[in-house]
């Protein structure tokens, strides 16, 4: 079925596994009227060990999957593929595509007094030095430290982020950080936020973290309303909220549960798909 008016659209947002949720369920709180499409690529989850090519053909094949559901613009829920593949996917599909890093480098360039921040994510966000680029070019002043956590993809998709380990592993990662003179840390994969009290704990109150699933909620809403595209009304007089669809590419029911466990409404269905058909 064609849906005729662009606003009714629904949003597609796509991530390597579940830390997408995080982005997903800020667009729920932001965006309330908005139906999503949400994509997990869960059967081959984690992109942060993967290479350029790797990932761009991933995120073509999951763009091409959501365009088979008409939605209006894509989120890119995933730092990997927002450093490696945004501008790739940008210049193929002519849709508005927008990902997780530029808003959280801005929101964390206006938030440090000392002009030092840090950056943790997945080997391939940080050895990008996307994040250090995107912030020096605004203000080359800023001195940008990265470090990788690969970990903690696996730690959150198991549901141990308030586990024991989970708390031995910050403190093998985040020890010389937190002994360095950064004031503001951003939480460059979107697994981490899932980790963030911990992560808080743990660095104390005199770092402020960044969240970057919240400021690319509120970009994708700068973006709707300049192309005319934000809805204005729910779905339907029944529900307070826009529709919510979830696929992934393996395990379905595991997600389901994890996504059930975070999202602010419980999601009913998560059907698998063979994304390399795309």
């Amino acid at each position: 079925m064609k849906i005729e008016n662009k606003k009714d659209m629904p949003i597609g947002v796509f991530d390597s596994g579940v830390g997408g949720l995080t982005v997903a369920r800020e667009i729920m709180r932001q965006l309330p009227n908005e139906s999503i499409v949400y994509f997990g690529d869960t059967a081959r989850v984690p992109y942060g060990s993967k290479s350029e090519t790797t990932i761009i053909r991933y995120s073509r094949q999951i763009i091409r999957f959501l365009l088979t559901k008409e939605v209006k613009a894509i989120v890119i829920a995933c730092n990997t593929a927002s450093a490696l593949a945004l501008d790739a996917v940008r210049k193929e599909f002519k849709i508005p595509i927008i990902g997780v890093v530029a808003p959280g480098a801005r929101a964390a360039r206006e938030e440090t007094i000392n002009k030092k921040i840090g950056v943790i994510g997945t080997e391939a966000t940080v050895k990008s030095e996307i994040y250090k680029k995107l912030i020096q070019a605004e203000d080359p002043q800023i001195s940008v430290s990265g470090r990788a956590c690969p970990l903690f993809v696996p730690l959150v998709e198991e549901g141990f982020a308030k586990h024991k380990i989970t708390r031995e592993v910050i403190d093998i990662y985040l020890s010389d950080m937190r002994e360095s003179d950064i004031d503001t840390l951003i939480l460059g994969c979107t697994h981490y936020p899932l980790l963030r009290s911990t992560i808080r704990e743990y660095m104390g109150e005199k770092i402020h973290l960044v969240n970057p699933a919240y400021e690319t909620a509120m970009d994708l809403k700068r973006l709707l309303e300049e192309e005319e595209m934000l809805r204005d009304t729910p779905v339907n007089d029944q529900e307070e909220h826009g529709e919510y669809s979830f696929y992934v590419s393996d395990a379905a029911d595991k997600f389901k549960q994890f996504a059930n466990s975070i999202l602010p409404y419980d999601i009913e269905t998560t059907k698998q798909i063979n994304i390399e058909e795309y």
